[in-house]
């Protein structure tokens, strides 16, 4: 029999479609395309089975900050998220000292070099004081190309991502830079306009950080960097879906004109996901979360969420009334490409990593698995396993 478990009788939803009654082989820590007649079967009848998600902006959770916290606090960080059903996690970086960000690069690219994060994201401190959010103005800069190439070089293969007010001194030259080293250059916290932002995506951008926030409203005669970022086929736009960052019927707009292949679920979390409320801090400002909800205690702007992608799956579901398979690139597939890395996550195909998620009819998580281990162990694979496929 070797290690081989048979996930049976759920709503299977695979890049061509969801497949009912169908089942996922798991071999050891992947995922296979035949099992034998003696393999281990678990009936998930009525339940939904979907890939784990990948989150591609995120700054923390479990009470650990990704920016200022030890390994082991990292660690924790991505272990809350796991139970969230998030397989898949890069680290997100708000804007520091540079010298503290190349060191916070070098750590954490271990974490990245052994799999326990899929790579690293700065966002800042390359933004506009105009659109800082809860980042600490005193440390903003513009996008010097030489700068970035420090960063770069300090995550050691392992910068996926680098958030920049394009329309600063250097911005433009900063996208062409990190899109010959591969790395995404994200337009977010910008100030730029129309034209400004067809400029940073003609000279290589494509990905919108969180849009809508931190950027311009759109504007009927000034329509500012969200109507461009939308229209672009190159852009994959990040959307933080927890019901504070956006209004349903701006994620509409946004699903409507970048379609499902083209938005990426974030939770932009911050140290309170999955822990609670209280004071906590986002780099060197403080930050209070109530009833869920982040915002600076100074100013009292929002400060990243508390979201995980569990929470942003249903609400898409339930709230929004979204296909299934489309929330499913969009919290999935879409970021794993971005990432580089949907050649092992991503979809529930056979010679991928076993890792996926168990949603019942209410779209409530009931199980995740991450390299054929049961992070959370679905209720019905508690009884005892039948035998025979």
């Amino acid at each position: 029999m070797a290690d081989h478990r048979v996930l049976a009788g759920a709503h299977v939803v695979l890049p061509t479609g969801t497949v009912e009654n169908g089942r996922v082989i798991i071999d050891g820590r992947r995922i296979a395309g035949s099992a034998p007649a003696d393999a281990l079967v678990l009936d998930l009848t009525g339940h939904w089975l979907v890939p784990g998600f990948v989150d591609m902006h995120n700054h923390g959770g479990g009470g650990a900050s990704f920016t200022s916290g030890t390994v082991d606090e990292v660690l924790q960080g991505v272990h809350t998220h796991r139970l969230h059903g998030t397989t898949t996690t890069a680290a997100s970086f708000v804007t520091g000292d540079m010298d503290f960000l190349v060191q916070r690069a070098g750590l954490l690219s271990e974490l990245a070099e052994q799999g326990e994060i899929a790579g690293l994201h700065f966002e800042g401190p390359f933004i506009s004081p105009c659109r800082k959010g809860a980042h600490d103005e005193t440390l903003l800069r513009d996008p010097d190309p030489a700068e970035v190439r420090k960063l770069i070089d300090a995550g050691r293969g392992q910068a996926r991502m680098v958030t920049l007010a394009t329309e600063l001194p250097g911005g433009l030259d900063s996208v062409r830079l990190l899109a010959e080293h591969g790395v995404i250059a994200a337009i977010g916290h910008t100030d730029a306009t129309y034209e400004q932002t067809v400029a940073a995506i003609d000279a290589g951008a494509t990905v919108a950080t969180h849009l809508y926030n931190a950027m311009p409203a759109l504007g009927h005669r000034a329509p500012g960097p969200i109507a461009a970022l939308l229209e672009d086929e190159r852009i994959t736009v990040e959307l933080i879906n927890d019901g504070t960052h956006l209004h349903p019927a701006a994620l509409e707009l946004a699903f409507h004109h970048a379609g499902p292949e083209r938005v990426a679920f974030i939770t932009d979390a911050m140290d309170a996901a999955g822990f609670g409320d209280g004071t906590y801090a986002l780099g060197t400002l403080a930050v209070e979360v109530r009833d869920g909800v982040a915002r600076l205690v100074e100013g009292g702007s929002i400060a990243g969420s508390t979201l995980t992608l569990d929470r942003a799956f249903k609400r898409a579901a339930t709230v929004d009334l979204l296909p299934v398979e489309a929330i499913v690139q969009a919290v999935s597939a879409n970021p794993a490409r971005l990432l580089g890395v949907y050649d092992r996550v991503g979809s529930l195909e056979p010679g991928k990593d076993a890792d996926l998620v168990v949603l019942d009819r209410n779209f409530d998580l009931a199980g995740v698995m991450r390299k054929g281990e049961w992070i959370v162990t679905p209720t019905a694979a508690r009884a005892e396993a039948t035998t025979g496929v």
